[in-house]
């Protein structure tokens, strides 16, 4: 099972940016559909962007859209979301998850016991 490990959380400021990476390991997810998810406490983790196993296809959570970007460099087996004009409310724990299947779908629709987890790395956005 391939092992996800995320990195880039960090304290910022209101309007700032921040760049999230998920390096995965023992093993490839060049075949995968990836997704960010995050999570505060006392709350559900929520489904913040997905994409497709080419990168040619990508799906975002209102929040996100027109702030957020994520993007894959299999060549480097890694995924990444870049979140622009950041606000108080995006202070959460972001994780990185893996798909088994290759499409966004995968990842939005999946059940979260079907996809394999990353151990988050925290956002916190000041204001």
């Amino acid at each position: 099972q391939v092992q996800l490990v995320e990195s880039g959380g960090s304290l910022v400021q209101t309007g700032d940016s921040l760049r999230l990476s998920c390096a995965a390991s023992r093993g490839t997810i060049q075949n995968s559909a990836m997704g960010w998810f995050r999570q505060v406490p006392g709350k559900e983790r929520e489904f913040v962007a997905a994409i497709n196993w080419s990168g040619h296809n990508t799906y975002y959570a209102d929040s996100a859209k027109g702030r957020f970007t994520i993007s894959r460099d299999n060549a480097k087996n890694a995924v990444y979301l870049t979140m622009n004009s950041l606000k108080p409310e995006d202070t959460a724990m972001y994780f990185c998850a893996a798909s088994r299947n290759t499409e966004t779908t995968a990842v939005v629709q999946a059940p979260p016991e079907n996809l394999n987890w990353g151990q988050g790395t925290q956002v916190t956005v000041s204001s």
